[in-house]
């Protein structure tokens, strides 16, 4: 959209010109032509102008793409994504669009569970018999509870407290046990581009709305100093300009 503020007629009337390049598929009534208030004038629609042309049409095009991922480490994720993408819409429209940042998002796949075997080991010296029953059949392992296996014997000779020879006993005693963690199976990562798209050489309207103005009256000004819309505005038209205005409601696209 293009705006245009000028003068007209000997008493310089300002006016104002919006105007909007659509294409053939894009509804003009979207077009607003209600009254506004702007600088202490209120400005009304005069009349509504359209030129066939050839041009090039404009829009705004998104496209959201999907991969997948062995990881949900979003700056992982960022440092794999391309930072724009060419895209050729189904109509025609061709442009580069640019990563939104925001929008990434990670889903989960699924989730799987697996067991793995811990082991341990420790040394009981000193015994006085190669007694499996002295020894302990289960120990604590960084949070985990083992169990028993298997004891391997080794002896020494030592005296008493009488010098009598003795034999000693060291077990070494090995233990096992399982852990079972869940693990993702995989991640799935979505991701939007953003951008303008063009097609040249398509058939375009250009539609210009047309408002002259007047003074705002006084009591349109709110009690805090902002102006308000006239809620009976009475339309005051050039003679040599004026049609009947168009009754439209709000922009769809503007070009």
């Amino acid at each position: 959209m293009s705006v245009e503020e000028y003068t007209y007629g000997d008493f310089d009337e300002l006016r104002i010109n919006k105007t909007y390049q659509l294409s053939l598929s894009d509804d003009p009534s979207l077009i607003p032509t209600e009254d506004f208030v702007r600088n202490g004038r209120r400005y009304f629609l005069l009349d509504m102008t359209r030129k066939d042309e050839v041009g090039v049409d404009i829009q705004t095009h998104t496209e959201t793409v999907t991969q997948a991922s062995d990881t949900n480490s979003l700056e992982a994720i960022l440092q794999r994504l391309d930072a724009e993408m060419e895209v050729t819409t189904e109509d025609g429209y061709v442009g580069i669009l640019r990563l939104d940042h925001t929008s990434v998002q990670v889903t989960t796949d699924g989730y799987a569970t697996k067991t793995s075997t811990l082991s341990a080991s420790r040394s009981y010296p000193n015994l006085s018999e190669a007694d499996v029953s002295l020894i302990p059949k289960t120990i604590e392992d960084r949070g985990k509870t083992l169990t028993l296996g298997d004891v391997k014997w080794s002896e020494s000779m030592d005296v008493d407290g009488e010098g009598n020879p003795v034999t000693r006993y060291t077990a070494t005693a090995s233990y096992t046990g399982t852990a079972t963690s869940r693990y993702a199976t995989g991640y799935t990562v979505s991701a939007s581009y953003t951008g303008e798209v063009s097609k040249p050489n398509c058939a375009v309207v250009t539609y210009t709305a047309i408002f002259g103005s007047e003074k705002a009256p006084e009591e349109s000004k709110a009690p805090g100093g902002d102006e308000q819309h006239d809620p009976d505005p009475v339309q005051t038209e050039a003679p040599d300009t004026a049609k009947e205005p168009v009754d439209l409601s709000g922009l769809k696209r503007p070009v």
